[in-house]
């Protein structure tokens, strides 16, 4: 369905502290070894049509892990979500964004990441405590994600148009759940892999991150989209691996070794955040001079939390005095 934009700022504002919550380039050729730590790869099977995508994530994904203070099992969700985002902030037209939202009833209770078209990648998770995940197998993921919850995709369209689609989670693992969101929302069958493996032992849980994204384009050859599907699944890991170390273009060679594979697009990825008090001020402005008035009395001042970076907003109360008095609302 057709959604209407967001506001500029999410629903926020409590009783007691006030807090308002805040959300706040392309090369081609071949695969050419360039100094990113993190970085993303798109390119094109010439033969077969299909498209692949590749990101590189591990410096931002401890930077997420830093900024929000998580535990362990919620460190990797957060990656691996920040992760897809930027594999399908790569599919998005110019200059527009595109968030990923999972609701569940296990522990995490759910996480929100956006990207966008440059690589800039932001989000957060509801339960940063979360601390352990199950044993191996299609049941990793359910002590955290419980049995019960939904995966949403809002796309902007631009134009101040945007979608939303949205399944139910089965697979309870992001990668398969995303492949059934492509299946159902876009009808694309789609091989999305993410992981993330130690370093130096176990010191480092996120030493690699890495996310892959293989697409058929209109006429492509669907048996070679199956079988390198069935080929990837086998050697990601490994790659990531052996290869991981040496950035996103060594391991697209080792995964992508195919002559007509042409590099469409690459640039590096960065976590971040566009909140700013411009924008806290806005939230203000839009809450009305009656509420506005209001918190004055009884606060003396407005705090705003950003939810995707932790940066805290102060607004004294001799600045808001001032956008009652020259009328700015």
């Amino acid at each position: 369905m057709r959604h209407p934009g967001p506001s500029c700022w999410p629903a926020g504002g409590r009783r007691g502290s006030r807090l308002l919550t805040l959300a706040g380039n392309a090369g081609s050729g071949t695969l050419v070894a360039i100094d990113m730590s993190d970085e993303l790869v798109s390119g094109l099977l010439k033969k077969t049509d299909l498209r692949v995508v590749f990101a590189s994530t591990p410096e931002l994904s401890r930077q997420a892990r830093a900024t929000h203070g998580t535990a362990p099992a919620a460190a990797v969700l957060l990656s691996q979500a920040l992760t897809a985002a930027a594999l399908m902030g790569a599919l998005q037209k110019s200059d527009s964004r595109i968030n990923i939202q999972l609701e569940c009833d296990g522990p995490l209770r759910g996480l929100f990441v956006d990207g966008d078209t440059t690589g800039l990648v932001r989000g957060y998770v509801k339960n940063t405590l979360v601390e352990y995940s199950g044993g191996g197998g299609q049941y990793h993921w359910r002590p955290v994600l419980g049995n019960k919850g939904f995966l949403s995709v809002l796309r902007d369209l631009g134009g101040g148009e945007y979608y939303r689609s949205s399944v139910e989670l089965e697979a309870f693992d992001l990668a398969g759940d995303l492949e059934r969101y492509f299946r159902q929302s876009d009808q694309l069958p789609s091989h999305v892999m993410l992981a993330q493996l130690p370093e130096g032992g176990d010191a480092e849980p996120l030493g690699h991150v890495a996310g892959l994204l293989v697409q058929p384009l209109p006429g492509a050859d669907l048996e070679a989209f199956a079988a390198l599907g069935e080929r990837l699944r086998r050697d990601f890991e490994p790659a990531l691996k052996a290869h991981g170390a040496e950035g996103a273009s060594a391991m697209l060679r080792a995964l992508v070794p195919d002559e007509d594979f042409e590099v469409m697009s690459r640039y590096p990825l960065r976590f971040g955040c566009s909140c700013s008090k411009d924008r806290v001020l806005r939230a203000l402005l839009a809450m009305g001079r009656e509420e506005l008035t209001d918190l004055l009395e009884k606060e003396g001042q407005a705090e705003a939390t950003c939810q995707f970076c932790t940066t805290r907003y102060v607004i004294p109360g001799d600045e808001i005095r001032g956008m009652l008095e020259r009328g700015a609302i």
